[in-house]
C-alpha cells in the first residue's frame, strides 16, 4: 500500500522555524524525486521545493529561496522541509509527493508529474 504521511505542521509566529517530515512507504523512495507543495486559503496548490533521488539537485520557488531547505534520508524513506524566517504568507497546508525519477529545473515544478500525494500538514504563521 502506497502511503506518504506528513508531520510537523503547527501554529507559529512570524520569524519562527518549523521542520516538516514526510515518510513514504510502498514506493521506491530512493528512485524518485520528492517534492513539497502547498495550498494556502483560497489559493491553488503550488510548488515549494524538490530534491533529486540522491539529494544532489534541489529546486525552490523564488519566494522561499534562502529560507526553506529540502533534504532527504533514503535509508528512512523520509523527506524534510526546514522552514526558517516564516512569513504570514507561508500559511498553507503543506503536502509531499513522489515525483519522476529525474527532472529538470523546469519540470520539477510541474505538479501533474507528481503522485502519489500525502494528505498534508497545516502550517499557520501568525503576525
Amino acid at each position: 500500500q502506497v502511503q506518504l504521511v506528513e508531520s510537523g505542521g503547527r501554529l507559529v509566529q512570524a520569524g519562527d522555524s518549523v521542520r516538516l517530515a514526510c515518510v513514504a512507504s510502498g514506493v521506491r523512495f530512493s528512485m524518485r524525486t520528492m517534492g513539497w507543495f502547498r495550498q494556502g486559503p483560497g489559493k491553488e496548490r503550488e510548488f515549494v521545493a524538490s530534491i533529486s533521488r540522491n539529494g544532489e539537485y534541489t529546486y525552490y520557488r523564488d519566494s522561499v529561496k534562502g529560507r526553506f531547505t529540502i533534504s532527504r534520508d533514503n535509508d528512512k524513506s523520509t523527506v524534510y522541509l526546514q522552514m526558517d524566517s516564516l512569513k504570514v504568507e507561508d500559511t498553507a497546508v503543506y503536502v509531499c509527493a513522489a515525483g519522476p525519477g529525474a527532472t529538470t529545473a523546469q519540470s520539477a515544478r510541474v505538479i501533474k508529474l507528481y503522485g502519489p500525494w500525502g494528505q498534508g500538514t497545516q502550517v499557520t504563521v501568525s503576525s
